[in-house]
């Protein structure tokens, strides 16, 4: 059976390359959110294998919500992507439960690897 994903970015963009990069592939876009507030919400709603989430949002950023989706489901499994020089901001995503990181701009190959590690 095909996996689910929430893809959580504020970029529709880079929503639509993610969707595309997986679909391709065989795994199935649950749902979508552009910022954290959103995505904790289709977190608790669609219950999704995986969540790719963007750090940088408005509203609520990548790292509360991770944690916000953790205190409620801790299995859940979060990849997080950023822009090139937030390590900080990836070392507190790591330590606060994501199961790995992706650099934008992303390669196909890379989220692929990334998601197939975490969830097959």
């Amino acid at each position: 059976m095909a996996k689910n994903v929430l893809i959580v970015d504020d970029a529709a963009f880079m929503r639509m390359m993610i969707k595309d990069i997986l679909t391709k592939n065989g795994y199935n876009i649950a749902a979508e959110a552009e910022n954290g507030k959103i995505a904790v919400d289709k977190y608790n709603e669609v219950k999704p294998d995986l969540v790719l989430m963007d750090i940088t949002m408005p509203e609520m950023d990548g790292i509360q919500a991770l944690k916000g989706i953790k205190s409620s489901d801790p299995n859940a499994n979060i990849i997080m992507c950023s822009a090139m020089g937030q390590q900080a901001m990836v070392i507190e995503a790591i330590q606060s439960g994501a199961k790995d990181f992706i650099v934008k701009p992303f390669q196909a190959e890379r989220v692929l690897e990334a998601v197939k590690k975490v969830i097959g």
